[in-house]
């Protein structure tokens, strides 16, 4: 195929060359070579899944449906073996040969690692890719102390992720300052000083024993896990082999093609005038700098970037841009807060600027810097950035750095694309999506654009395609769809940045009753193991115990599997319920067998508790058995998914010691079997009384009108609406009109007990996984099958 494009690398660029094509021509033939598993995922954002144990999928920039839908033909686990330039073909690892008419190197970078004697020992790690943070947590787990080499942006994220498993760190850096690119002294002081661990300066690793690092001046530190993130080396093997010019990475022009005909390099792989970025927003800029080039634009210039990055290092809000060392330079620091503001300039000019801790005005010094602005007086522009809005900034000044958005994109989305909300705007342009930090100011562009009057946020289940719950519910009763990939079929739903699915998976079950096909890799990694995962990356096991009631009997087994299983922290709950915390993935189906008890379904959005008091058996004040009556009601439920969590609560006598008037659903006895039904409370940041729904004469009843209402919040609350906010949206007279009616009661009644009919344990699965690895670490020896596991050579594809 003469005209087809075969890209090499499944990151950041690669991908960014696929979106830059499809928005030029939606037809040509494209390829994209992943060396990875796993579709391209957010690299930047790698310490969230080194922090919390989460899978690289949870970074996913675009689902599946997207390559389906934009006719890119995705090659996963593909090692490409072999570029042919003269023939214009690639050949595979396996032997498949792949014809191109134009081809693409975005074969990205590797960590760097330095000849250090002990470098290759076990316990010693790069930071690099979702296989390094499995690993890195793991010894984490039981390491005494760790060090980081390296403290650059990547190694202080590292020592961040090590950290939050509860282990020491130290940073350990060559330099005199953290950061040394980005920061000058002063910056880098205020840095160190809010990161809260060691950090040790000057320092040349010499050598890595078992137990420790030896540096050069003699002296020692104890560690026994050691992480590596000095840099980077750009991967450079297919483009050398291939005859390409290569001095640090492949050599290209200012149209990014390399000195190989029809072949282009783009990203971290990539030097353009003697220059590596490793910043997504230049590497965005080459992306689609190239993919016009690819397609015949002979006026397509990179004419290179002005580095700028705007993000948390290690939780603290950090803005650079430029070269912040000049002739000339106005700081202002606030050491108590924090805070430091820098602007440098060099013969007059803005050069750059270093803000930290407060980024009000990054924009507007950005533009400066950007357009090389002469600045008579540095202070007092400094001090002017700090009242630059929205409305001061040039349509060209770079909102989201993490996928290139400029202002005026945002603007022409509600001026000419017909966006009207700050959601709409993220959805169409991909601003705020990343990092997040620029949300605040993509809201305010927003206000700008619409002239001062934002429209009220409808409450879309999927923004990318403006579809609401109640149009999605509609198509899915109408042509009778049954599993998330139809109606994403049938609708486009969740085929652009796939942040639905979670909410389309509870939709499409809740109206098929339960009798919907189950696709699990539309669920939240809670739902898929049925435990709420930890920021360490364990587990939590809470058992259902009805009403808060439970056995001697039940609680042997709960002490002997906590015993057994060495799990580190057991805690009474709110909710009367016993919480055993730190339990590991693949432990989950033993213990629960162990237990032999029920889900407590505390991980999920379900109906999780019923909070009771001991009521008229016990307590010389109950009037009735409020501990039966929360048996009944849990046993009712449980099983069930829910649009949000959803508490519920009795209490035996107005004393409401089970706090039912701040649940969810809540009963209260006021007499002899007489009950106040209160719906929509809450106990969370804010509070809400619950309201009374009604008042009725016996425990039957308000069973009736309890589990009436449970089921019309099933079928109208938006996804992770919990029922403080549904109640006052909907109206609790519509609310008591639709409950308490016979006819509709009856009717919701009704569908509620097909759906409870068809709820099954999902505890269950220990016996039957939903699929192979559905309990196992990406790390087990034996994975073959199931989720992709996340092994594998850089993204880029070289061998």
């Amino acid at each position: 195929m003469s005209d087809s494009i075969v890209v090499i690398g499944g990151g950041i660029a690669g991908l960014g060359v696929c979106e830059a094509v499809r928005e030029r021509d939606a037809l040509v033939p494209l390829t994209l070579i992943c060396a990875e598993p796993q579709l391209p995922y957010d690299r930047v954002r790698l310490s969230e899944i080194l922090v919390s144990g989460a899978s690289a999928e949870s970074l996913r920039l675009r689902p599946e449906e997207w390559f389906e839908d934009h006719h890119v033909d995705v090659r996963l686990g593909a090692w490409v073996a072999h570029v042919d330039a003269g023939a214009r073909t690639i050949v595979l690892a396996g032997g498949e040969e792949i014809a191109y008419g134009s081809l693409v190197l975005a074969t990205g970078s590797n960590a760097l690692m330095p000849p250090i004697p002990g470098i290759d020992q076990d316990h010693v790690h790069a930071f690099r890719g979702p296989e390094d943070c499995e690993a890195i947590r793991a010894a984490a787990g039981t390491a005494k102390r760790a060090a980081v080499i390296g403290g650059g942006l990547l190694g202080l994220e590292a020592a961040r992720g090590i950290a939050a498993q509860g282990c020491d760190v130290t940073v350990v850096h060559l330099m005199d300052r953290l950061m040394e690119r980005q920061l000058d002294a002063g910056s880098a002081g205020l840095l160190q000083d809010a990161l809260e661990m060691d950090v040790e300066l000057r320092r040349q690793t010499q050598e890595i024993a078992a137990d420790r690092l030896r540096f050069a001046d003699g002296d020692e530190l104890e560690a026994d896990l050691v992480v590596v993130s000095i840099g980077i080396s750009p991967e450079t093997t297919l483009g050398r082999a291939a005859g390409a010019e290569v001095n640090r990475g492949i050599v290209v022009d200012d149209a990014l093609r390399t000195s190989l005909a029809n072949v282009w390099a783009v990203g971290e792989c990539a030097e353009h005038r003697g220059l590596v970025h490793g910043l997504v927003a230049p590497i965005l800029e080459q992306t689609r700098v190239a993919a016009a080039a690819l397609l015949g634009d002979s006026g397509a210039i990179y004419e290179g970037s002005i580095p700028s990055t705007k993000l948390k290092v290690a939780g603290v809000d950090l803005f650079t841009v430029g070269d912040a060392e000049g002739d000339g330079q106005a700081v202002v620091t606030d050491v108590a807060e924090g805070i430091y503001r820098k602007l440098a300039l060099r013969d007059g000019v803005a050069c750059g600027a270093i803000l930290l801790g407060d980024l009000r005005g990054a924009e507007a010094l950005s533009s400066l810097v950007r357009k090389r602005e002469p600045v008579d007086d540095a202070l007092a522009t400094l001090a002017a950035s700090l009242e630059a809005g929205p409305a001061e900034m040039a349509d060209d000044v770079q909102v989201c750095n993490c996928n290139g958005v400029c202002k005026g994109d945002i603007m022409r989305s509600v001026t000419q694309d017909g966006a009207s909300t700050p959601r709409e705007v993220m959805a169409m342009t991909r601003a705020g999506t990343g990092c997040g930090s620029c949300k605040p100011l993509v809201v305010d562009i927003v206000a700008l654009a619409c002239g001062g009057e934002v429209a009220d946020e409808p409450a879309y289940l999927c923004p990318c395609q403006r579809q609401t719950r109640e149009d999605l519910a509609a198509v899915i009763r109408e042509q009778g769809l049954e599993s998330v990939s139809e109606v994403s079929q049938a609708c486009g739903t969740g085929r652009e940045c796939g942040a639905c699915k979670p909410g389309l998976a509870y939709l499409v079950s809740e109206i098929n009753a339960n009798r919907h096909r189950e696709e699990r890799d539309a669920r939240f990694i809670n739902d898929r193991v049925h435990g709420n995962i930890q920021k360490d990356g364990t587990f939590s096991v809470v058992p259902r115990m009805r009403g808060g009631v439970t056995t001697p009997a039940e609680l042997r087994r709960i002490a002997d599997v906590a015993e057994k299983y060495e799990i580190p922290l057991v805690k009474v709950t709110g909710g009367q319920r016993i919480d055993l915390l730190g339990v590991r993935k693949q432990d989950l189906p033993k213990i629960w067998d162990e237990l032999g008890m029920p889900s407590g379904h505390a991980y999920a959005k379900a109906v999780r508790t019923v909070k009771t008091c001991v009521g008229s058996d016990f307590c010389r004040f109950g009037l009735t058995d409020s501990m039966g009556t929360g048996i009944e009601m849990e046993q009712a439920w449980e099983g069930l998914h829910t649009p949000a969590k959803v508490k519920g609560g009795v209490s035996g006598c107005a004393r409401n010691c089970a706090e039912a008037t701040i649940k969810d659903i809540g009963l209260v006895a006021v007499g002899d079997d007489q009950w106040q039904v209160r719906v929509g409370g809450a106990a969370g940041g804010n509070v809400r009384e619950a309201d009374v729904l009604c008042t009725v004469d016996s425990r039957a009843e308000a069973l009736r009108v309890s589990t009436t209402f449970l089921q019309y919040y099933r079928e109208n609350a938006d996804f992770k609406e919990r029922t403080y906010d549904f109640v006052p949206r909907i109206g609790l007279d519509a609310i008591r009109a639709a409950v308490m009616d016979p006819e509709t009661g009856a009717a919701l009644r009704e569908r509620f007990r097909l759906a409870k009919a068809a709820a099954t344990d999902p505890w269950l699965e220990r016996r039957e996984p939903y699929h192979p690895n559905q309990f196992k670490n990406p790390d087990d020896e034996d994975d073959d099958a199931g989720e992709p596991l996340l092994v594998g050579p850089p993204s880029g594809g070289a061998r």
